[in-house]
This record gives C-alpha cells, structure tokens and sequence, in this order.
C-alpha cells in the first residue's frame, strides 16, 4: 500500500533497466572467432554434450563446445558411439604421447602449444577425438592458427571448462573405466515457450490499455457531468485528486534512461549474491503492490466486492484503506514470500510471471504518456539505451553488459527477478525464454496511449491507432524472436525491432487521417461543448 507516484516511479526505472529480451541456454562466454574461415576450418561453433559412464555405469554430464575445425559431431545420442577414455601423458599433448592409443577419447591440457598442434599429434598416435581441458570454468571458441591454409584433422575437438575436466582425470586416476560419448543436439527452430512468451508479452499490453483506457473513459465522462452542471470549483477537485496518475514529460524520458544507465552501471560493477537479494526485494514489493492493485480491481467488478472496496478504514501511516485491499494484502504478501523462498526451483517461474504481469500492469495503468511527442523520445531514448547496452557496450567492458547483468553473472543466482521467463520445452539444452520488463512497459506506455485517444474520440476499432500500434508491437516482438534464432540465441534488443515499428505506424496512420497534431501536441480529442457527451 505504497503511494501510487512512489511505487511507478520506482518500478518504472527497474522495468526499464532490463529490456534486453534473451534466451539463456549455457551460452558461450567468450568468443575467439575473429579469423576468417578456411577450407577444413570452417564448422559453426556448438554446444556438445558429453556424457560419461564409470565402470558400466552411467555418471555425470558435461558440456563443452566443438572446434572450428574437425569433422562435425552425430546429432543424436543413439548414433553417437561409446569411447573409452585415456590422459594425455605429457598432459599438454604437444609431443607424441608415452601412452599407447588403439582409438581412445583423450584428455589433454590448454597451453603450450595451439588447438590445431595438439589435434594432429593425438590424430597421429591413434586417438579417436580429444578433449581440451580450459584453464577457467567457462568455454573459449577454439579456431585454427593463421597462416593454416588447409587442414586435414579426422577426429572431433571439443572444449570442456575446467571443473569437468579435473573431475574426469580425479576418475581414470582412481583406476576406474571411463566411457563417453560426444554430441551435439541440435535446437529446434521455434520453442513452444517463445509462443507463449509472446502471447504473455501482448496479453499483458492488452489487459493494461483496456484498463487504463476505461479508467480515462470514465475520468472524461465525470468531468462531462461536472461541466455541464457548471461546478468548476468541483472540476478542479476532481482533477486533481481523481487521477491518481504519473504523467511522463520531455525531461523524465530522458532523464529515466540517464538514471537507468546509471543504475546498470551500478549493476554491473556490484553485481553480487546480496545485491541480487536486494532486488529481490524490490520486485517482491512491487509484486505485491501489483497484485494487489489487480485483484482490488478484478473483484470490485462483482457487485458484493465492490460494497466492501467503497468502505474504508483508517490505518496508521497508511490513511484510509478500503476493507477489500486489506482482505487481500496478506494472500499477496504470502505469495511474494513463497516465491522468494523457493525461487531457485524448478516450478519458481511461474510465482515470478504471475508476481510480474501484476505489476506491470499496474504500472501501465498509473504512468502515462501525455502525448505523441513524449512518446516519440521516450521510445527513441530507450532505443539508443537498449543497442548501446547490449551491442556497443562490448566495446568498452568487452562484454555485453546488458546480457550479463540481465543473466546474473557473478552473483550465484539464475539471473535478475525483473524478467517474465517460461522455461524452453522442447530445447535439449533447456534454459528459459525470458523478457525484460522494459520491453513490455515502455512500448505499452505508446499502445496504451493510442488505446485511451481511440476511446476519449469515440473511434471504432478499425478506425482508431490501437489495432495498428498493437498489431506493431505483436510484429516487432516477433521479428525479435526470430532474429534471437538467428543469432543462435543470443541476447537481442527487443526495442530494436518494436520501436520503428510501432513509431512509424502511429505517425503515418495519424498523417493520414489528419490527427497527427492533436495526437503530437495534446493527445486528446477535443471536446469544447458540455452538452458533448461521452458514449458509455
């Protein structure tokens, strides 16, 4: 029950901080593929999966990542063939090894010598593929040396972090039999959980414009009434105190993504398990503050709930509270806390969905976009904020800080809680799909816009901006999915796509039909007489 200018203030900057939209699946740290392919050196990097039997029996899993070089790896498990495996003696594998080999997976050291080096003199001594052990536990793409014109290597090369590979070593070492096989899965081209993110994506949108477009309805047809029976002493009141709304100006679009490139900064820089738990709190206080605000409302639709939302109740530094919020705040306070505690499970993210769409939603319905000029650089600010974080961003830290703030790196947690996310079903490397909060409040601010000028000018649907700009954002965030399969899975800027999209449609269908002025300048239809009456 916090005040509504506090609560969309701060959660507005948060949402706007994490509008990278990304699909975590054991993406690769770091990208050594900077040469230029060649004849035998030209395989797309892959994830491989590597699983392995002690003694007949089955053990751990592991995943590296295949060379640019060598001959491409089985795609299913059942062709993938059983392999025992042997360590390199010397370890480096830089020189023949001491040990015979009669077709053995082999285990080897980074360092001393290059990728290609060690591949061949395994080759040579009678291995069937190699194991490279890295000197850290993430994975590095492994590309051919320069001046390697044409390569002639038979056998798979595959990178293992360096926790699996002293773990592999400390078992042949206590003379047990390690077998494996190595492959590579390949991931389907659209994921189930990528539709129904979508379909949260503009189902939240469209529950928020309806909501704050009937609320304004509702807002206009009162000021109607109090016109026309001349009150402007209670015209001044109502405007005033009835709203209840955060109005975003020129200044505060471009402050808020001066701020929130502060504060990812910060993010980045401290980012760490109690910094991870100090959001946590904040999203948990926003979910409640959210939840409760959409249930509060749901249930005032029914005519019994809605006498007991109309009866208050005065609360110490509160005020007055109504009898409905208060049956509902400790069900919402429960559900906060039974997400934060169990948020490492499995079944976790759908406590933080339903905790998300809440307060997005209430968001969307408090903040509002005055007119089409804010619009325009409040969509055109976080444009340049979500590239600059995400791609540019590399360039000085050498790494996107985007994607690693929104992944949690560094702090022992499954990423930030600022996230819808529905986890991948049909990906054998699974993960989550997940998008930022930005990327549903910022252009839903515009789409809510469109939403409350189609009511408040009494426009048909197929007449008004809210088809267009809501067909614009369901387009955009597609392309956005599309791309993200593209590149791989790597994180993309959702904005990059929904901002021209959605920004284009508004100003050439308001040319168009010749509202563009009044939806640039005021972005309200006008309504000069009392007796001009709101239809209901």
């Amino acid at each position: 029950m916090i005040s509504r200018r506090s609560l969309s203030c701060l959660l507005y900057v948060l949402g706007l901080l994490y509008s990278a939209s990304l699909v975590s699946a054991g993406d690769i740290v770091h990208h050594d593929d900077s040469l230029p392919q060649r004849p035998g050196c030209n395989n797309n990097f892959v994830l491989v999966k590597v699983p392995t039997r002690v003694n007949g029996t089955e053990d751990m899993e592991y995943v590296g990542v295949g060379a640019r070089f060598g001959p491409t790896l089985e795609s299913k498990e059942k062709h993938a063939t059983l392999i025992e495996l042997a360590i390199a003696d010397p370890p480096d594998c830089c020189s023949t090894p001491k040990n015979k080999l009669t077709g053995e997976v082999i285990l080897v050291q980074r360092g001393n010598c290059s990728f290609t080096t060690k591949t061949k003199v395994a080759e040579a001594a009678g291995a069937s593929a190699i194991l490279i052990i890295n000197n850290s536990t993430d994975l590095f793409k492994m590309v051919c040396e320069k001046g390697e014109n044409v390569l002639d290597i038979n056998i798979p090369v595959v990178m293992l972090p360096v926790d699996a590979g002293r773990s592999l070593e400390g078992t042949v070492h206590n003379n047990s039999i390690v077998t494996l096989q190595l492959y590579s899965p390949k991931r389907p081209a659209v994921d189930v959980a990528e539709v129904f993110l979508w379909l949260m994506a503009v189902g939240t949108i469209l529950c928020a414009s309806y909501w704050s477009a009937w609320t304004a309805r509702e807002e206009a047809i009162e000021q109607d009434k109090l016109l026309k029976d001349g009150s402007d002493e209670l015209l001044q009141l109502s405007t005033t105190s009835s709203r209840g709304v955060v109005e975003i100006t020129v200044i505060s679009a471009i402050l808020f993504v001066v701020i929130a490139s502060c504060f990812l900064i910060m993010l980045y820089k401290l980012m760490s398990y109690w910094f991870i738990e100090v959001l946590v709190v904040l999203f948990c206080i926003g979910g409640v503050e959210g939840l409760q605000t959409c249930l509060v409302a749901f249930l005032s639709c029914f005519r019994w709930f809605r006498r007991i939302g109309e009866s208050y109740v005065k609360v110490p530094f509160l005020g007055a509270v109504s009898y409905l919020t208060l049956a509902v705040c400790p069900f919402c306070i429960t559900s906060a806390v039974i997400w934060a505690v169990y948020r490492q499970r499995s079944f976790a993210w759908i406590g933080q969905d339903i905790l998300g769409i809440s307060l997005i939603i209430t968001v969307l319905q408090i903040v509002r976009v005055p007119n089409l000029k804010v619009g325009v650089v409040l969509l055109s600010c976080a444009f340049m904020y979500d590239i600059f974080w995400v791609f540019v961003s590399k360039w000085w830290f050498r790494e996107s800080v985007m994607i690693v703030v929104a992944r949690g790196d560094k702090s022992g947690e499954d990423g930030i809680p600022m996230l819808l996310k529905i986890p991948r079903m049909f990906d054998p490397w699974g993960g989550y799909s997940i998008i930022g909060f930005g990327d549903i409040i910022l252009p839903g601010l515009l789409v809510t816009f469109a939403l409350r000028y189609d009511w408040l000018a009494n426009k048909r649907l197929k007449s008004g901006y809210f088809l267009g700009t809501m067909s614009a954002y369901g387009l955009g965030l597609l392309i956005t999915y599309i791309a993200l399969n593209l590149m791989d899975g790597h994180g993309q800027p959702a904005l990059l796509y929904i901002v021209p999209f959605i920004l284009s449609t508004l100003i050439v269908l308001g040319h168009k039909r010749g509202d563009l002025k009044t939806l640039w300048t005021t972005g309200e239809p006008e309504r000069p007489c009392p007796h001009v009456r709101l239809q209901s």
